[in-house]
């Protein structure tokens, strides 16, 4: 299976690569944003625990969260592989998706981050909620989302650069010169 882990700050297009990499790659899409929601609608068990949590405006525990992405696992054994989009977001939850795949006799095959510059991400990110009306696109949680990027989320690349599956990717440019990057890292670990 090819794995693929996709990172990076708020704004630097991992939703836009994502769309392109599972189209070329025909992989599965694991995004914890959408199986929580899946999970909290489809009145499951994780899915209480998680809207308790969620209701109360505090972050759902790792192991609830792991346990949505082994169910989401489990039902794509067989498939081409899959993309990670906000997932892991600690080292702890690295760790833990490492011991996941290896379950299923499978690893993440690689990590990419897509570098941008902190002013060229609150461009993007202002310009965004402009468009779209998303109301966590405004100058004072963008600078917070971002730091909590730096402090909290950074050390998860350490952890991939030590599994030797990291690989940087310049988020500057077009989005086709960026895929284009993306696609010269994919086709090299097949």
């Amino acid at each position: 299976m090819l794995n693929v882990v996709i990172f990076g700050p708020p704004g630097s297009g991992k939703g836009t690569q994502s769309e392109n990499i599972i189209e070329k790659y025909n992989l599965a899409h694991i995004s914890t944003g959408d199986l929580l929601r899946a999970e909290i609608s489809g009145h499951t068990q994780l899915g209480t625990i998680a809207k308790s949590f969620i209701d109360k405006g505090e972050l759902v525990p790792d192991e609830t969260i792991i346990g949505m992405i082994d169910n989401k696992i489990e039902s794509l054994v067989g498939s081409k592989g899959v993309i990670f989009d906000g997932f892991p977001r600690t080292v702890e939850q690295a760790k833990a998706l490492e011991e996941l795949l290896a379950e299923y006799k499978t690893k993440v095959s690689v990590m990419i981050n897509l570098e941008v510059p902190k002013d060229e991400l609150v461009e993007r990110l202002l310009e965004r909620g402009k468009v779209s009306g998303r109301s966590d696109d405004n100058l004072e949680t963008i600078e917070k989302r971002i730091n909590v990027y730096e402090s909290q989320t950074k050390p998860v690349i350490d952890f991939y650069k030590k599994k030797r599956v990291y690989k940087s990717i310049k988020g500057v440019g077009s989005i086709e010169e960026i895929f284009g990057s993306i696609s010269e890292v994919l086709d090299s670990v097949q």
